[in-house]
């Protein structure tokens, strides 16, 4: 694996839009709390020089995204590159990108969602560690945001193990509508399904969109792997247990060594009892720590994990342990 130089104060960030386009997410503009965020980081934002150009896909053509995320990579000056928000189609890069100016250019690739797509084909192609964490975007939610923010410069700009443990409290809310009605609710915990130990390499992100590069050169191998992988609302019970049979269907599937789930939107319409069943379905599961309702996925806070880097999973009768061990 190779790992990115951590963030330090004063480095400059990229921002890019592999899926869907600036134009789209500045119909609500938070670009004021954003900046200001960055800011108290100590980080300099730049943009690629089309992250605004428009489609009726709400994103851009393939030439223009390669050659912003092209061009971040080869800038000496870049330490880290954001994505703005995900989408749908950023998959429709991956035959088009110089996977040796990316593996000589190891650098911050941090975003989530459709952003899965191109993280596990650079872990594939590359070796590179990725980070599944908050969008350029996501930085403009003025409130609730200090546990998100907490995760993403404990990753980013430190190498101690980090143990993850469940927020107090979460939202799943269009935030970016209007910032003074949100109510988080109380969280129940994590969810303990199967019970075991494990330590193993991360793989994983959005499942639905993982599930894209199934029989490609960009699939990252899952021997030896701690599956993470959510879904959002346009998933419900159903296709989430098809998407993750399909991915526990693989050849070298019977090899990962646990997987964690992480939360569900309201509106898909999970269940404790029906994740559990979706679970027990899996033959590939038994013996293996699974661990579910943890704060990665579509709701808020936003756990960021390294794709790629190092993970214990341990699910006991007397608790849960989830360390990201090397990131």
């Amino acid at each position: 694996m190779i790992f990115p130089p951590k963030l330090n104060k004063g480095d400059a960030v990229r921002v890019v839009a592999p899926a869907r386009s600036r134009a789209m997410v500045m119909e609500h503009d938070h670009t004021g709390i954003i900046g200001s965020r960055f800011a108290e980081l100590g980080l300099t934002l730049s943009y690629g020089s089309h992250v605004d150009e428009r489609d009726a896909f709400d994103s851009s053509s393939v030439a223009s995204r390669v050659a912003d995320l092209h061009d971040a990579f080869a800038d000496p000056s870049v330490a880290a590159i954001l994505t703005v928000i995900g989408g749908y189609n950023c998959n429709e890069l991956l035959p088009f990108l110089d996977w040796e100016l990316i593996r000589a250019n190891p650098k911050i690739l941090c975003g989530y969602s459709d952003i899965t797509a191109l993280q596990n084909a650079i872990l594939a192609r590359t070796g590179l560690v990725t980070y599944s964490g908050p969008h350029w975007s996501t930085f403009g939610m003025r409130d609730h945001f200090e546990q998100t923010l907490r995760w993403f410069t404990s990753v980013m700009f430190d190498t101690a193990p980090i143990a993850l443990a469940p927020a107090e409290r979460w939202s799943d809310d269009l935030w970016f509508l209007d910032q003074d009605k949100r109510e988080p609710v109380p969280n129940d915990g994590w969810w303990p399904l199967r019970a075991g130990t494990a330590e193993g390499r991360i793989v994983g992100g959005n499942l639905c969109t993982l599930n894209l590069l199934q029989g490609t050169p960009n699939m990252p191998s899952l021997d030896g792997a701690i599956l993470i992988v959510e879904d959002d609302l346009e998933s419900h019970p159903a296709t989430f247990a098809r998407d993750l049979t399909s991915l526990l269907q693989l050849p070298d599937a019977p090899r990962i060594r646990g997987l964690a789930i992480g939360r569900f939107q309201h509106a898909s319409r999970m269940s404790r009892p029906l994740l559990a069943q979706i679970v027990a379905t899996q033959p590939v599961l038994n013996g293996i720590p699974v661990l579910a309702n943890i704060d990665v996925g579509h709701t808020n806070p936003l756990a960021t994990i390294p794709i790629g880097g190092q993970a214990r999973l341990t699910v006991t009768d007397t608790g849960t342990d989830l360390t990201l061990l090397r990131h």
